[in-house]
């Protein structure tokens, strides 16, 4: 790695790319985190059942299996600590396969595919493509069953046009959504289904289809890149690297002080869903766990959100595309989102205090302010703000090349966020 990248952040890093590789969706990834949470002495709760929440007890919670809460009470009382909460997401845009989604044309068999969020087209052409997600179905005993599947290998591929056949392609590459994103799977076979292809891989024990939720993904794997190694390369960082940090860091904080981690699915597509971060997902574990409403706004009043999402890295090819003064460098310690149409939720009160932990754990940090000229994207930093009335702070890793197939991060910042959120888990106060 990088030559001041410590042995530390390199086996962080190890972890970081065995975690983006094995969750290839927003399923696989919930599924990882429950097993490193089971690991590491957490219990699940679900909705359903009556919770018994003890004294320094560790637990998660899940809801549509891509979205997952975890938890520590702590030793301290939520009345006089408040509790430190992360949150972020991890869905990231991608193609998604369509209900009935056969195409036989011209000898070969291909996919009708949906744009799931605000992908960046174009990376997605001539690579070599897997398939993950969620099957619905009924097996031979005549239950309906739910389960993951992986087909991990290169079974798709979405071909660019010949530049012969387009010769402005270099000059104007503009992408058909409905016709061009089609992948090719099969030639010579006009018998072949989707739901042939599903049943297949689950080995036999389906009876019928019900329902699918599918992605394809790309098959090249994550990987630190570079002369020095300074960077690391992979799809979903925005944002499965803020979930692995966010859940690092709450299994290495002391315990002491109530703390949790939420990463809600559906925030590339506005957070509304039940699963979402405009769903009750928080707020309903807030409620159940504190008992009455006087505790939750006395809780909330000494509480803080860190919203964890990837920044934008100052590009040296496009530098004219950020405000001169908040240009983030890779490398160059985490990133405070600031947006005064409430964008981001941060303010001067929160900004000061990530400010301050960054300080106290010796972390280097940036600030990123769009262009005036320039629209802003936002996170769940708001929508969770505005749902229980958190303070709250808009950070994140700076990257190049958001919302690609392949992004680009500093490999010596995942070590950085995670040590100023491992302070910010041990802050006894977090205001002033």
């Amino acid at each position: 790695m990088a030559k001041n990248t410590s042995s530390k952040a390199k086996q962080l890093n190890t972890e970081l790319i065995s975690f983006l590789k094995n969750s290839p969706t927003p399923f696989h990834a919930v599924k990882n985190m429950e097993t490193i949470l089971k690991k590491n002495g957490f219990k699940e709760i679900k909705e359903s059942q009556k919770w018994d929440i003890k004294k320094g007890g560790n637990y998660f919670l899940k809801k549509n299996d891509s979205s997952i809460l975890a938890f520590r009470s702590g030793k301290k009382d939520f009345l006089k600590t408040g509790i430190r909460m992360v949150g972020a997401h991890t869905d990231s845009p991608c193609l998604r396969v369509k209900p009935t989604p056969n195409k036989h044309y011209k000898n070969y068999f291909q996919l009708s595919v949906d744009i799931y969020g605000g992908a960046l087209l174009n990376p997605w052409f001539d690579r070599d493509l897997s398939m993950a997600g969620r099957v619905n179905y009924i097996n031979k005993k005549g239950e309906i069953v739910s389960e993951l599947i992986d087909f991990e290998k290169p079974i798709a591929f979405i071909p660019s046009l010949a530049i012969h056949l387009d010769r402005k392609a270099n000059e104007n590459k503009t992408v058909a959504k409905q016709k061009d994103l089609n992948p090719i799977i099969l030639q010579n076979n006009d018998k072949m289904d989707f739901h042939k292809m599903l049943t297949k891989a689950l080995k036999g024990q389906v009876k019928k289809i019900l329902e699918h939720e599918i992605y394809l993904y790309d098959c090249q794997e994550p990987n630190i890149v570079g002369l020095e190694e300074d960077f690391i390369a992979s799809a979903r960082l925005d944002n499965l690297l803020s979930c692995f940090l966010g859940l690092k860091s709450l299994l290495n904080s002391k315990g002491d002080i109530p703390s949790l981690l939420i990463c809600n699915d559906h925030e590339e597509v506005g957070s509304a869903s039940a699963c979402g971060a405009e769903g009750p997902m928080l707020k309903s574990f807030l409620e159940r766990l504190l008992g009455n409403a006087e505790n939750v706004a006395r809780t909330i009043d000494l509480s803080m959100m860190v919203s964890a999402d990837n920044a934008h890295g100052i590009h040296p090819n496009f530098s004219d595309k950020h405000d001169e003064n908040h240009g983030p460098l890779l490398n160059a310690g985490p990133v405070i989102k600031i947006n005064n149409n409430q964008r981001y939720a941060t303010n001067s009160d929160s900004s000061s205090m990530f400010a301050f932990l960054c300080e106290k754990a010796k972390i280097p940090y940036q600030k990123f302010v769009v262009r005036n000229d320039m629209g802003c994207g936002s996170t769940i930093g708001p929508i969770t703000a505005t749902s229980i009335g958190i303070k709250t702070v808009d950070v994140g890793v700076p990257t190049f090349g958001m919302h690609s197939l392949r992004e680009l991060a500093g490999s010596q910042d995942p070590h950085h966020l995670m040590k100023v959120l491992e302070e910010y888990y041990n802050s006894n106060k977090v205001m002033p």
